[in-house]
């Protein structure tokens, strides 16, 4: 793993129940077995965000060549690359983004389910 693959690993598994694990092949970062940023473009120098489309098309328009849209169709579905090398408050707010997408998606279930019932 490159020094800036470790800052990224380091970035990610600061945050609370994050663990490492993989996915075809690929370093992934997940809470409760669910992924929130990966390493799967490490060797172009990128991470990968698991990001709204939403989310996706701010950091695309204020992260200049930071980021970029995943290939095919997970980059329309918001799935982003990031520098590696991106400055630290930059990975750090954009991991962060991505890690707090799991609680909200979490959020959302419950008050469906809550509604359901």
């Amino acid at each position: 793993m490159s020094g800036q693959g470790e800052r990224f690993r380091r970035y990610a598994l600061s945050f609370a129940d994050a663990e490492e694990g993989s996915h075809m092949g690929a370093v992934d970062f997940r809470v409760r077995g669910r992924i929130f940023a990966t390493l799967a473009y490490e060797d172009k120098g990128f991470g990968t965000l698991k990001l709204t489309v939403e989310q996706q098309t701010s950091f695309l328009a204020e992260g200049g060549s930071l980021f970029k849209p995943a290939p095919g169709g997970w980059g329309r579905m918001g799935m982003t690359l990031i520098a590696l090398d991106a400055p630290d408050d930059v990975l750090a707010s954009a991991l962060l983004t991505a890690y707090r997408n799991l609680d909200t998606k979490k959020a959302a279930s419950r008050k469906r389910a809550t509604r359901s019932a």
